[in-house]
């Protein structure tokens, strides 16, 4: 057989068995069965296992980005299928399985039924975000449809009491597995609508995708979405996701997470009421300070020096204003002088009085003034009006202006 010359170091070998693997279409992409063992979820959220049969063992891994998509928790001694690809992980030189999917084994046709009856509901609008109800502020009773006798409703109470003592606890006991499950956890959701709780719990602890089936039920979805109380879905584990939790108005990682979502934490709204508290006192006091500098400042305004200038000043204006005043009063007086002296020489040149002084006179016939001839008769009485009396006469004639004289009046 001939030798080759050729030297490889360790990692050129391993990157050479590498890129065979990688050229290999069958492992580029298949679906192997087997058992979990040795599983290892790490804090990067990537997983890490084997997958064993009778007969043989291989590594796996399974990236975070893939682990969020999983819809059950894996354990050891679980059976599953998974599909990926074959590779060497040349830094140790061991060929393992690169995990895309996996489902547990024996369940295939149930989580087909799972995803048909999800994107018939998801058509229907039964998941629809607007249909959702928000979570009443004030919580005083809680309605819980599980098993009495599993450790979810002790769980609730537990978290409930901690958080708020004055929370009442109204449990529906119900099946949450088995043939009737379904059934009865409507039931209680429908019981609970007709009570006066505020908001209801539908849940029960982890399992796998057949012991959760209750909640994927097309019965339980719709009462859900029909309950006229908001939901919250507390089903399972954290990774498990059921139907139930779509249709719900919240979704909770875990029952207890489903009390510490409902229940408001007395000690939290204490803390806040005492900074709220904090914060109000303390605007008092810089309101108080700031009223405080201000009655300062006005009290040095209002000092007794500045008050006696302020004073002087203020007198010495009202002395300006009385002496303008004055000045004002004193010539109006003059301008009516004036005008009265101007008013008495008018009124004088138009004095009967002086007109009788220059020789006229004024008769009067029956105590009217007589003004025209035809004002009076032959014979008449008249008394006649000079500047130093009256004397009293009669009509013996007339004569007009133009020398025209008349006896027969």
């Amino acid at each position: 057989m001939p030798q080759s010359n050729l030297t490889l170091s360790v990692s050129q070998l391993n990157e050479y068995i590498h890129s065979l693997l990688g050229l290999d279409p069958l492992l580029k992409n298949l679906s192997i069965r087997g058992e979990i063992s040795n599983f290892k979820r790490h804090s990067s959220g990537h997983l890490y296992f084997s997958l064993k049969d009778s007969g043989a063992v291989i590594r796996c891994v399974m990236f975070r980005q893939n682990a969020y998509s999983l819809r059950f928790a894996p354990y050891d001694g679980q059976q599953v299928v998974l599909s990926g690809y074959v590779s060497l992980y040349e830094r140790d030189g061991n060929v393992q399985i690169y995990c895309e999917t996996m489902r547990p084994d024996g369940i295939g046709a149930l989580y087909q039924q799972y995803e048909r009856n999800k994107a018939r509901f998801l058509a229907e609008g039964l998941f629809d975000e607007p249909h959702k109800k928000p979570l009443p502020t004030e919580i005083h009773r809680i309605g819980v449809v599980t098993s009495e006798t599993g450790a979810v409703i002790r769980d609730i109470i537990k978290v409930s009491h901690r958080r708020n003592p004055a929370v009442d606890i109204l449990l529906c006991p119900c099946k949450v597995q088995g043939d009737d499950a379904a059934a009865s956890i409507v039931r209680g959701i429908e019981k609970l609508n007709q009570t006066n709780v505020d908001v209801l719990i539908v849940g029960r602890g982890g399992g796998s995708l057949e012991d959760l089936w209750a909640f994927n039920e097309e019965q339980v979805v719709r009462a859900v979405y029909a309950s006229k109380k908001p939901v919250v879905s507390a089903v399972g584990h954290e990774t498990d996701v059921t139907l139930c939790d779509f249709a719900a108005d919240v979704r909770a990682a875990t029952p207890s997470h489903a009390a510490e979502l409902i229940v408001p934490d007395r000690s939290e709204a204490r803390q806040e009421l005492d900074e709220l508290k904090a914060e109000l006192t303390n605007a008092a006091l810089r309101e108080m300070q700031d009223r405080q500098d201000e009655l300062s400042a006005l009290i040095r305004r209002l000092s007794p020096v500045l008050l006696l200038k302020k004073m002087d000043e203020r007198l010495e204006n009202i002395r300006n204003i009385e002496t303008s005043l004055t000045k004002k009063a004193l010539l109006s007086i003059e301008q009516r002088k004036e005008a009265l002296k101007m008013l008495s020489v008018n009124l004088e040149a138009v004095n009967p009085e002086r007109v009788l002084r220059r020789g006229y006179a004024m008769a009067f016939a029956e105590k009217r003034l007589v003004t025209g001839i035809s004002q009076v008769k032959m014979g008449q009485n008249l008394s006649v009006r000079v500047s130093d009396g009256t004397i009293y006469t009669n009509v013996l004639g007339t004569e007009d202006n133009y020398g025209d004289e008349k006896t027969d009046l």
